[in-house]
């Protein structure tokens, strides 16, 4: 018996929903929605889905998956997500009296200036250089998935290389230490939010006391880099 062809609505929203998952490609969620809902693939079938339907079935295939990138994906199966494709800010500049004591950060985005990306499927990174007394977004780099070969977390760090610390909203295991392989610094957001508020809180640690690792970026004197652990230490 063949089976009935998704159409083509249906295979954008499956497509759409496994890049918005951390290691899922199409084949993978197919099988989890196959055995959640039934076959064929149909609009019905999936505006009555649920995230507890994708964690628990195929044995439970994505139940590891956090819950923010399991309501992201399923947006996107439900048809929700497909026309939010707001466009990234323009860049504002490098500041260049500031390039001696500023550090570029790197926030996942796939909507607007948000941070709501996963490192392994953001459509792109916003780059801001961020000194103590302000933050400039420098750079808007676009995902070329065609120039990915073999190693997509390889290729993203390598594409905000210049980078000292990324903001993302989720990152797995091996690619988190692809990154810190690249001595970028990953920190974790979970629930999202402005980009730019992201970077504004990492200014105002700038400002008051950075971590040893973060000050030496910055070209701190090594005494500073030394008080601030000791002090840290005694707290």
């Amino acid at each position: 018996m063949t089976r009935a062809p998704i159409s083509d609505d249906i295979a954008l929203r499956v497509a759409l929903a496994a890049r918005a998952l951390p290691e899922t490609p199409p084949a993978r969620l197919l099988k989890v929605l196959a055995d959640a809902v039934g076959l064929p693939l149909t609009a019905q079938r999936l505006e009555a889905l649920t995230v507890r339907q994708l964690k628990a079935a195929a044995d439970g295939e994505l139940g590891e998956v956090d819950v923010p990138h399991l309501k992201g994906a399923l947006a996107f199966l439900k048809g929700e997500a497909i026309g939010d494709s707001t466009p990234p800010p323009p860049p504002e500049g490098e500041v260049r009296e500031r390039l001696a004591d500023s550090i570029r950060v790197a926030c996942a985005s796939n909507t607007g200036e948000a941070l709501d990306g996963h490192f392994g499927s953001c459509r792109r990174f916003l780059v801001y250089q961020v000194w103590a007394e302000g933050n400039s977004l420098v750079d808007v780099r676009e995902v070329d998935e065609a120039a990915i070969t073999d190693d997509k977390n390889a290729y993203r760090a390598g594409l905000i290389g210049d980078c000292q610390v990324l903001c993302v909203a989720s990152i797995g295991g091996p690619a988190a230490a692809k990154v810190v392989r690249a001595d970028i610094h990953p920190i974790r957001f979970p629930e999202g939010g402005s980009a730019r508020e992201r970077v504004a809180t990492l200014q105002r640690v700038l400002a008051d006391k950075p971590p040893p690792w973060l000050a030496k970026v910055m070209g701190r004197d090594p005494e500073d880099r030394v008080r601030f652990a000791v002090e840290s230490d005694e707290a």
